[in-house]
């Protein structure tokens, strides 16, 4: 059975691609070790696969990254090996190393544009992470990312072809539904950039209907200050993190789902954040931004409708459009999407790219 070490800079728990790529992996015959590192506040882990988390001294920054890559670097080194999977850029450069160090297969899967992330805009990191990128990049022979207008910008920029697998859930054969307290749902992590605040003040410009936000982030603080400021505090609802299968009931009971993803650079603009495709396999409607790769899917398969703007009053309209026309308008459309836009139709090309590489 052939040994793939698979590396993530996070700490496991809330990465779905990766624990859909592990899954996949072992459920096809072959032995999957995941690396990433440990938290303060990492909850204990329990997978099919076998998983490994490193303590670092630091937690964010150039300091981080440098210790991580190290730690890697090592951890790699002294562990069995037929293949390795780097996911992101910022995992790359030590499983490169060993990769030639062994001459092991190395499969890279870029979740985002990882250059191109806001936080890194305009700094010294930013230069340092672009030269990684045009250094390494071109070196993948086993490459794969997540949307159409991710692999057309590395063709562009650095003549690859890698290989779209979309970050689709797995079939939920569940049932339509809708609960009498109508809500709207918002899963994913509370960053910036995502639209959430303007989406609080369209709160003030919607009638009968409640806002339940699940999740966390650095941007919890704000988003309490900006409920308050509105004064919704009795129409959004801050519920932290959920626990899958309870967020997945959550999903489905919605009246609407919101995707609200705004255009901070090219990471963002060519997005499709998973929360799009949760919302559709639980036959729930969205309210989606206008970049791309998300309103794409949404006018493709008529699911839901598309913001013109980031503006409270153009959220709001999209909003009541979507109350006024009721759930069931979309459930045929629900239907026909979320068997399509499933993870077991990229199953095939994923484990294609391993038995090549084999």
């Amino acid at each position: 059975m052939k040994r793939i070490l698979v590396s993530v800079t996070n700490d496991l728990i809330t990465d779905q691609r990766v624990h859909k790529v592990c899954t996949t992996l072992t459920e096809n015959n072959f032995e999957v070790l995941l690396i990433g590192r440990k938290l303060k506040n990492s909850q204990k882990i329990n997978r099919k696969y076998n998983t490994t988390r490193m303590k670092l001294l630091f937690t964010s920054g150039f300091l981080f990254y440098a210790e991580y890559n190290l730690r890697l670097f090592i951890k790699l080194l002294f562990l069995k090996k037929d293949m390795l999977l780097a996911n992101d850029l910022d995992t790359l450069f030590p499983n490169y190393l060993i990769s030639k160090l062994f001459n092991k297969k190395l499969v890279f899967d870029s979740h985002e544009l990882f250059s191109e992330l806001p936080s890194i805009q305009g700094r010294y990191s930013q230069k340092v992470w672009r030269f990684l990128e045009k250094w390494l990049v071109p070196k993948q022979l086993y490459f794969y990312t997540v949307s159409d207008s991710i692999a057309n910008w590395f063709n562009k920029n650095y003549d690859v072809k890698p290989l779209v697998i979309k970050n689709f859930p797995k079939y939920n054969e569940s049932h339509f539904s809708e609960s009498k307290d109508r809500y709207i749902i918002y899963q994913g992590a509370l960053n910036n950039g995502r639209g959430l605040l303007a989406l609080i003040e369209a709160m003030k410009l919607v009638e009968h209907i409640k806002l339940k936000i699940a999740g966390d982030g650095p941007f919890k603080s704000k988003i309490q200050e900006k409920i308050n400021c509105c004064k919704v505090e009795e129409k959004v609802i801050l519920l932290g993190n959920i626990e899958p299968e309870k967020l997945v009931t959550l999903t489905q009971n919605a009246t609407l789902g919101i995707s609200l993803e705004e255009n901070l650079g090219l990471s963002y603009k060519y997005s499709l954040p998973n929360k799009l495709f949760d919302y559709i396999q639980a036959k729930t409607p969205v309210v989606a931004t206008y970049l791309p790769e998300i309103k794409k899917v949404v006018e493709t398969y008529k699911v839901g409708e598309i913001i013109d703007n980031h503006s409270p009053e153009s959220i709001a309209k999209a909003i009541n459009k979507v109350v006024k026309n009721g759930k069931l308008f979309y459930q045929l459309n629900l239907e026909i999407a979320s068997k399509k836009l499933t993870w077991e139709r990229q199953e095939e090309k994923l484990v294609s790219i391993f038995k090549l590489s084999k």
